[in-house]
């Protein structure tokens, strides 16, 4: 198993929880963005800088990741696609993306996109707080430890 994070989004707080596990657990943590991100000086932690543009780093994700990989996403799409391909996605959030809840994310997002493109102001998502830290680092942990065993 890798863990492949759509870096360019992804907040600080949930990349040192995922610097940590990858340090813990000596899984590959890959972070795939189109800017420069520093991580620590650890063999099994990598950054993938690709060019700028949309989806480039999505695209990315699903070329490389395989069966059984652990993508890190608030992408809902990009998140369709890991699925397809064999893998898990898991929000910054904590949400789990699954077959059977992805479909009804897509549907919800697409209705919402649609709307803003109309004019109405459908606002942005909450500040992540302590509650959805903490809900990542219980699936996280649920993933690897599955995946270790």
């Amino acid at each position: 198993m890798k863990i492949w994070v759509d870096a360019d989004a992804c907040p600080v707080v949930i990349k040192d929880i995922l610097f940590r596990a990858a340090e813990r657990t000596g899984l590959e943590l890959i972070l795939v963005a189109n800017q420069y991100l520093s991580t620590p000086p650890a063999r099994n932690i990598k950054s993938v800088q690709v060019p700028p543009g949309f989806d480039v780093a999505d695209d990315e994700i699903v070329k490389r990741a395989q069966v059984d990989d652990l993508v890190i996403t608030s992408d809902i799409p990009l998140a369709a696609e890991v699925i397809d391909k064999g893998c898990l996605a898991l929000s910054p959030r904590g949400e789990l993306f699954t077959r059977d809840n992805i479909k009804g994310r897509l549907n919800m997002r697409d209705f919402l996109d649609t709307l803003r493109s109309s004019g109405v102001n459908t606002g942005g998502p909450p500040a992540l707080n302590q509650n959805d830290r903490q809900s990542f680092a219980n699936h996280l942990d649920k993933i690897l430890t599955r995946g270790l065993c």
